[in-house]
């Protein structure tokens, strides 16, 4: 029987038969294998840096996309001043007391200007009665004008009858039918007549001047009606001044006076801050300032509440660069010309959170340079 000889490799011919590999066939799988895992791995490592190079481009397009800048939560202070000079009666608020619109807050002593306006509204009665009785004369003096002209007529009158009385005794007196003295008799009364027309004229024209007269003093006395009642609401709205109104909606933040200290005018007596309109300023480089429109949108994170992202918008954007003030920090200490920028928070979340409201936190604010590009996962809003 004869049998195939096996292949017998060189380098192994000179070893015993229990040294030998028993199949050689493996070695050359084996080679197949590490080629194949040599492609694996070489796939891999392209995969991951294309990865790699895809999540950095994307992250490099999400950082052109936002701009971000630290700052402190401020909020419009206003302080509660005395209008005129005078004592403080009663402060009705404490510290930390939550105020609305037209809530009285303080009061002012207003004892002298009591006696002012009760002294003002004499005096304005007085011009009221002085202003009636002018008006009084003046109908006396167009009465006295009204006889006047009515005496007028009647001289005038007589003047015309006697005038015709003189034709007719010159007539006469030619035809020697009357007396000489009989005609001047006639003449004289026509002389008379003549000379009380002209005084009943004169007496028209006093009567006309003391009914312009009066009148002047009509004017005058409805003038000082006019001036006393200005008195009067003059010292009517210094004591509405003397009670001291929240112009706002907000918090007492200071008591700054107390009940019985004389203020002056301007005195301060309460200090609080408007709830309502509070913002958060901030520097960004001229790069992003640019970019910046009022209104953008803009996630603030505060340091006291790291859990929570609060929705803002961009109110104001400087038109001139200035230089960062040291107390707010940047992210490059070569950019020292930069652009401020105010973020206003949004009131309906001021309202319904007003008892937390904080001013002078710190924190950072995250402005949105491009709306085609969302938030990150980490800027999403996050309400408390």
């Amino acid at each position: 029987m004869s049998s195939t000889p096996s292949t017998v490799i060189p380098e192994l011919s000179g070893l015993p038969d229990s040294a030998r590999p028993r199949n050689y066939g493996h070695i050359g799988e084996l080679i197949r294998n590490r080629w194949w895992i040599a492609v694996l791995v070489a796939l891999t490592v392209v995969a991951i840096v294309f990865a790699w190079r895809w999540r950095e481009t994307n992250a490099s397009a999400t950082l052109l996309a936002f701009a971000s800048g630290n700052g402190r939560i401020e909020a419009i202070e206003v302080d509660i001043a005395t209008k005129v000079p005078g004592r403080i009666d009663q402060i009705l608020v404490d510290e930390g007391d939550t105020v609305t619109i037209g809530q009285v807050l303080a009061t002012m002593d207003t004892a002298s200007l009591q006696a002012q306006l009760s002294q003002a509204e004499a005096q304005a009665r007085q011009a009221e009665n002085a202003a009636i009785t002018a008006a009084a004369v003046v109908r006396q003096r167009e009465s006295e004008r009204a006889a006047a002209r009515a005496v007028l007529l009647q001289r005038q009158a007589d003047r015309d009858l006697s005038d015709k009385r003189w034709t007719r005794s010159r007539n006469l007196f030619k035809q020697r039918a009357v007396s000489q003295q009989e005609d001047e008799e006639a003449e004289a009364q026509l002389r008379s007549s003549e000379a009380a027309v002209a005084a009943a004229s004169a007496q028209i024209a006093a009567t006309d001047a003391a009914v312009a007269a009066t009148k002047a003093q009509v004017t005058q006395s409805q003038s000082a009606v006019e001036a006393a009642k200005a008195t009067v609401a003059q010292v009517q709205t210094t004591l509405e001044d003397s009670i001291l109104r929240s112009p706002r909606n907000g918090r007492v933040e200071y008591r700054i006076a107390q009940p019985g200290e004389i203020l002056g005018a301007g005195g301060k007596v309460l200090n609080i801050i408007d709830l309502t309109d509070v913002t958060m300023t901030f520097f960004l480089p001229e790069t992003a300032a640019g970019r910046v429109a009022i209104g953008s949108e803009v996630h603030l994170v505060l340091d006291a509440a790291l859990g929570y992202v609060l929705p803002a918008r961009v109110s104001y954007v400087a038109s001139v660069a200035q230089f960062t003030p040291k107390t707010v920090e940047t992210q490059s200490e070569r950019q020292k010309l930069m652009f401020r920028v105010k973020a206003r928070l949004d009131p309906r979340l001021l309202e319904s959170n007003a008892s937390r409201v904080k001013t002078g936190l710190p924190g950072v604010a995250h402005v949105k340079l491009d709306d085609s590009v969302p938030w990150p996962p980490a800027l999403q809003l996050k309400l408390p």
